[in-house]
């Protein structure tokens, strides 16, 4: 009976886990290519969005081919940690150009030392429910990821579904930093973490979500791409791929 899949004749929607189907497709393997296809589409998307900044400078351009190359350079990797090693370096390329038009202080996730990684959690968290929402939509135990590894409390599923559109949020920052809708000025030092005056909470929602619902068909059709991937069992090299244009 655990194994029983109800699939409505007018949806694709699911009445019981697909985490049935999801929990014995992969091994060990298959988990570290699904890992790295889906940090080769996160560079490949934080490329294209620092294609899209106008007037770049050679710094950004130089990141632009070094993200290229470690895109390329994940092709044929299947260690754990080269993936990972490669996904940290493809972050200190491309944060500081992403974020050349503001003081950058590296990025520092939770730390909350700064109004840059701040406003990048706020985005992140926002973008991270939505995803969450429709992977459960679709009967998904959005607890269990492929490559992001369980952990308490941790919605690792959705970690592993939202890795490649994070670039939604960042190019959504820097813009509004390029506008002034994002300044340092709108935050405050509280027990040594930077926290968004409550004020501002409305201005920083709406740019945010804005954003995110820009590509609000893409990445429902994405999740829905991915759940039809799963239930048909394919290979992992037809895994769907989340594009920023």
């Amino acid at each position: 009976m655990d194994d029983l899949i109800i699939i409505s004749n007018l949806n694709d929607f699911i009445f019981c886990p697909a985490s049935i189907y999801f929990h014995k497709l992969y091994g060990n393997e298959e988990r570290l290519m699904f890992g790295r296809k889906i940090e080769q589409n996160k560079i490949i998307n934080q490329t294209e969005v620092l294609k899209q900044i106008r007037n770049k400078s050679e710094y950004l351009k130089e990141g632009i081919n070094l993200l290229e190359n470690l895109s390329s350079t994940l092709e044929s990797e299947t260690d754990y940690l080269t993936i990972m090693g490669i996904e940290g370096n493809a972050a200190k390329i491309y944060f500081p150009r992403m974020f050349e038009n503001a003081k950058w202080n590296g990025r520092k996730p939770r730390i909350k030392n700064d109004y840059i990684n701040v406003t990048l959690d706020i985005g992140y968290t926002m973008l991270f429910n939505i995803v969450d929402a429709i992977l459960q939509v679709y009967g998904f135990d959005t607890y269990y990821g492929v490559f992001h590894k369980c952990f308490y409390m941790r919605k690792s599923l959705v970690c592993d579904i939202m890795e490649p559109m994070r670039p939604i949020i960042d190019y959504s920052v820097r813009k509004a930093i390029n506008l002034g809708q994002c300044k340092e000025e709108h935050f405050e030092e509280y027990n040594r973490r930077w926290c968004l005056k409550y004020k501002n909470n409305p201005a920083y929602i709406q740019f945010l979500m804005t954003s995110i619902l820009e590509f609000k068909n893409d990445i429902f059709m994405y999740i829905q791409k991915y759940y039809r991937y799963i239930m048909k069992m394919k290979s992992v090299e037809d895994i769907p791929v989340f594009k920023i244009r």
